[in-house]
Parts: structure tokens; C-alpha cells; sequence
């Protein structure tokens, strides 16, 4: 895929990421028209996707689902075609299937990149596609709005200096979830900062409507942060060791010691559970929105405290027992 591209953005190729996206895949390729080279990595898509990209003109890669599918994994693959493609490219911008690049994102993240050269990642604003739609996609849109400036870790819509990269070998094949953050310890080790920047980047498609996605996607971070951790939870970075913590505590600990009390008092032992009322009591003030989104995301943020519990035991089952980890999704 080829454009008439500024200077700046002509050093730049795309790796995008999916499985059956239909058309949210035509619209995330359409708007990268303006890179040098793009490369589509499919995980097994059924809805024609590889047929469509292909015709456009767009580098198709097949991921082998023999091994196992990880995002992680595909963007490596997508990231090693690119560089056979295109090894004069100096900057990779990966973007999942479901998202559409914004209009001016390129520019602006190359010029970043052009002025900041000890900078590995660069990143804007990510914003959901249809919020209005369910408040399980508001909540997507919130969580994406993070601080101006340098930042600790970056998504899966990021632009990335090649050399940085390369040089600490990419992402982590096999982390199913978390592998972006993980990555960015790699690189910050390295010497290399991460920013997001005031920019529109992506607009992205959650397409959650329903509470069961919803707990997955939780479950999934979960397990995440129980990945991070086990790897990089000393000291300097304690990476997600808090998030953890908070996930045993909320989702775990208190509920055991509720069925305890109950079976040693009876019925009395049930007030252990007015800890909860408290803490969404707590909680709604210090959401954004109308009162009615702060009451859901109040007690969404609690309830997901049960699910990322349960993505912490299923860490510690796959790692006692030693079993494949399986990719959570959740559409």
C-alpha cells in the first residue's frame, strides 16, 4: 500500500492485527493509505478478510494457529514481514483490526519521533468508535484517556522506532495478555522513553454490548497483570504488583474471609459484606460523567474486582499445573 505521503510519514510501515473484522478491518487499512508499506497479519479469519486485503494490495501474513495465538505473537510475524519488505523503514505504527487511524496521526507522531530521538513509542488518543452504544464501550473510551507526557507503557496502537525495537528483540511471544506494558519495561530499561502525545490517534471498536464480554475482557486483564508481575514485579519496577494486590484482595480474600465469618457466626458474619456498599459508596464521586454513568462504572469497577480475581487464579492454575495458556477473548 502505497500513498503519496509527506516526507516524514514515507519512512513509516504498518503492521495491523485481526481476525474476522469485516468491515472495521476495510476501514482500518483504508486509513493507512498514506504509509509506505503495510503488512496484515490474520489469525485465522473466516469472513474473507485475507481475500479482501490481498486485493488491495496489502501484504497478507497467515499466522500458523498450529502454535498458538497471541497478539504478541502476530505482531512480530507482521513486524519481521515488514522489515524483509521495506528494511530502509525507520518507524512501524501497529494498529489492531478493529481500529481506524485519525486523520493527521501519522504526521504528528513522525514529527515526534523526528524531534524526540531517545523516544522508542509514541502514542495519542485512542477513543471508541460508538460509545453511546452500551456503557461497557464508555468505559473503554475513559480507560484509554491517559495522562499527557511521558508515560510508564503504551497500547496496541502505537508508533515505535524500528532500532528501539530491534534492539530488545520485540514483544514477548508468549505473554497472551499484558504485552505491551511488558515491552515498554524492556525498552525503558534500555534508555528509551515511551509519550503519548495530544493527538487524535485511533478510533476503535469495543463492539461490547454485553455483560459476559465485558467479564472476559476483566478476566483477561487479570491475568495480565498476574503475568506482569511474575516477571517484572521486583523492584524497580513492581510492574502491576498494586493491581494484583487489589484483585486478591477484592476478588478473593474478602470473599473467603465473608464465607468464613459466616460460618463461624451465623448470620451476623453476613456484615462483612457491607465492606462492598462502602467502597462503591466511595467510588461514584470520583468517576466522570452523569450521575447515572458514575453509578455503572462505580459498580462495574467493583464487580470487574471478581473477575480480574478469577484471571489471577487461572494464572496461578497454568502455572502450578503447568498448562498452555490460552488467549482470553472477549468478542
Amino acid at each position: 500500500m502505497t500513498g503519496s505521503a509527506r516526507p516524514a510519514q514515507s519512512a513509516c510501515g504498518l503492521v495491523a492485527i485481526g481476525r474476522n473484522e469485516g468491515d472495521r478491518l476495510k476501514r482500518c487499512l483504508a486509513s493507512a493509505r498514506l504509509v509506505e508499506r503495510a503488512v496484515y497479519v490474520d489469525s485465522g479469519s473466516s469472513d474473507g478478510s485475507v481475500a479482501w486485503a490481498r486485493e488491495q494490495g496489502v501484504e497478507v501474513v497467515e499466522l500458523d494457529m498450529r502454535a498458538g495465538f497471541t497478539a504478541a505473537r502476530a505482531r512480530n510475524a507482521g513486524f519481521r514481514r515488514l522489515r524483509q519488505l521495506a528494511p530502509q523503514l525507520q518507524l512501524v505504527q501497529f494498529v489492531d483490526g478493529d481500529c481506524e487511524l485519525a486523520e493527521g496521526w501519522l504526521e504528528a507522531a513522525t514529527t515526534f519521533l523526528e524531534r524526540q530521538p531517545d523516544t522508542a513509542a509514541v502514542f495519542g488518543r485512542r477513543r471508541e468508535r460508538h460509545p453511546e452504544r452500551s456503557i461497557y464501550n464508555r468505559i473503554c473510551d475513559a480507560e484509554w484517556n491517559v495522562p499527557l507526557g511521558r508515560a510508564q507503557a503504551c497500547g496496541g496502537d502505537v508508533m515505535m522506532r524500528v532500532a528501539a525495537l530491534e534492539q530488545v528483540g520485540g514483544y514477548r511471544d508468549d505473554f497472551i495478555a499484558g504485552e505491551e506494558p511488558e515491552l515498554c519495561v524492556r525498552l525503558r530499561a534500555a534508555g528509551w522513553t515511551i509519550w503519548r502525545i495530544e493527538a487524535e490517534m485511533t478510533r476503535h471498536d469495543a463492539a461490547m454490548t454485553r455483560l459476559g464480554q465485558w467479564w472476559r475482557r476483566n478476566v483477561r486483564s487479570g491475568y495480565a497483570f498476574a503475568l506482569g508481575r511474575s516477571e517484572h514485579g521486583a523492584p524497580p519496577e513492581r510492574l502491576w504488583v498494586w493491581e494484583s494486590r487489589r484483585a486478591w484482595l477484592w476478588g478473593i480474600w474478602l470473599p473467603l474471609a465473608c464465607a468464613l465469618a459466616v460460618i463461624a457466626f451465623g448470620a451476623p458474619g453476613l456484615a462483612l459484606l457491607l465492606i462492598y456498599p462502602l467502597q462503591l459508596a466511595r467510588r461514584i464521586p470520583r468517576q466522570q460523567g452523569a450521575l447515572r454513568d458514575r453509578i455503572g462504572f462505580a459498580g462495574l469497577e467493583l464487580l470487574g474486582r471478581f473477575a480480574e480475581g478469577t484471571g489471577q487464579l487461572r494464572f496461578a492454575a497454568d502455572r502450578l499445573f503447568k498448562g498452555r495458556s490460552q488467549i482470553i477473548e472477549y468478542k
